[in-house]
């Protein structure tokens, strides 16, 4: 396997503020050593143009035996950023209990209403975090610290850390907020400060490059399937009942996926990551014709993202810079509608739209456990000194992954996989978006 793409180990390493000098204040721990790597086997598509069997070796998650930081010193600072994602509220209480209680850090601070709360002309002075403070926050969806999106200068936040003598920063949030840090530590190195900067990759559209699976998809899948059933059984009451529902998924497609798999009675799922047509010989709406006269019935499940080539350009742009999407799910139900009323086929469409739901609700048990082990070593990792990286779940492995490679690419659907195969395997639904064993066949229609 080692002749297969093997990635430089300089890509994965993992930068220190310095030499960890300090025995942990750990008592009971099993220490790992820096040199412990996890070799894994992932796609080269990963980490640049190409694809194929890649071997890469990472730095593996877990407490030091010596630390960087005196931690009875360091105060640490903790900020929420982006939309909002189950799980939240678990990932902040395990950082604050982590440091609190068996590093015992000289002070947590947490920076209100996202990178806002750095800068004094929002007016949101930071929040002193005890053990007190976050006790129950998991029993609630959301942030406690709150969120935003938008830009702000990294000499502003550095100047902001500075001032509140702190030596760790926490940072919670998805691809803009992943590349918010990379620039803050980068804007700490070129003043040489002694300043950690990890993050917590969160994303409940699951796009965090080279992360399994980020904390909070497993409830959000939950959720959406709730919804798909009762799209479901509104199909059935009625003759020619047809439910729609919408699920989040700018430029991936995960939930609508994987919570096609877990519920068997949808019948299309749309996702950003395949194209698909409306009319001609694989178009959608005649296909959908064809499934209501032979079963009276249909499910369809749109992922917010899925289908933008046949929407207007709105030319617009969020807070965090991305696009502004059309509304493909209003869209697809207006062309549902004009298809069978021109052909006098009565039917009755329901709409349902969970987006809000699905990523307000607390974290189920899976999601629970896992923020849990996520925050532990985060705060592991930062007192040992490590900086600019991540601290994820590749498969069943804690790892460090440096903010470049997070940052490198958004992840998406493999439209040439066995998963993707599962899937329209599920939906039967071939015809309009056929599997391609070509991985350079986007997803043909």
């Amino acid at each position: 396997m080692q002749d297969r793409c093997p990635v430089p180990a300089a890509d994965t390493a993992i930068a220190v503020l310095g030499p960890a000098k300090i025995p942990s204040p750990l008592p009971y721990c099993r220490f790992l050593d820096d040199s412990v790597r996890a070799a894994m086997e992932l796609d080269a598509g990963d980490f640049g143009p190409g694809s194929g069997p890649c071997q890469v070796d990472f730095e593996v998650a877990g407490p030091r035996g010596r630390i960087y930081f005196d931690s009875s010193k360091v105060k640490v600072a903790i900020v929420t950023c982006g939309g909002l994602c189950p799980g939240l509220n678990d990932v902040i209480r395990a950082i604050v209990m982590e440091c609190r209680h068996n590093y015992k850090v000289a002070g947590v601070f947490g920076i209100r209403f996202g990178l806002q709360g750095f800068i004094e002309s929002y007016g949101h002075p930071p929040v002193e975090l005890t053990a007190e403070a976050v006790s129950d926050i998991h029993q609630f969806g959301g942030t406690m610290l709150g969120s935003s999106r938008g830009p702000q200068k990294p000499e502003d936040i550095v100047d902001a850390l500075e001032r509140l003598n702190v030596g760790i920063l926490f940072v919670i949030g998805g691809d803009g907020s992943m590349k918010a840090a990379r620039r803050i530590q980068e804007e700490i190195a070129r003043r040489r400060s002694k300043i950690s900067v990890i993050g917590v990759p969160k994303t409940i559209d699951n796009d965090v490059n080279l992360v399994t699976k980020s904390f909070g998809f497993d409830t959000a899948v939950e959720k959406a399937t709730e919804a798909i059933r009762c799209a479901h059984t509104e199909a059935i009451g009625v003759l020619n009942g047809v439910g729609v529902v919408k699920v989040m998924g700018r430029e991936s497609g995960f939930i609508a996926a994987q919570a096609t798999l877990a519920l068997k009675e949808v019948n299309y799922v749309l996702v950003p990551e395949c194209a698909f047509a409306l009319t001609g010989p694989l178009g959608l709406l005649p296909s959908l014709e064809k499934r209501l006269k032979a079963r009276k019935h249909a499910v369809i499940v749109v992922a917010e993202g899925a289908g933008q080539s046949l929407l207007p350009d709105t030319g617009a742009r969020d807070a965090s810079g991305n696009p502004v999407l059309g509304d493909i799910a209003q869209f697809l139900c207006g062309e549902i509608e004009a298809y069978f009323q021109a052909r006098n086929l009565p039917i009755t469409l329901k709409f349902i739209d969970p987006s809000y739901i699905i990523r307000s609700v607390p974290a189920n048990a899976n999601d629970r456990v896992y923020c849990g082990f996520l925050g532990q070593n985060a705060v592991h990792a930062a007192m040992a000194g490590k900086t600019g990286m991540v601290v994820a779940r590749l498969f069943d492995r804690y790892v460090h992954l440096p903010l470049d490679l997070v940052t490198l690419k958004r992840k998406k659907l493999n439209v040439a996989s066995d998963y993707w195969r599962s899937v329209l395997e599920s939906t039967g639904q071939h015809e309009v978006t056929p599997f391609s064993e070509d991985p350079t066949v986007f997803c043909p229609v």
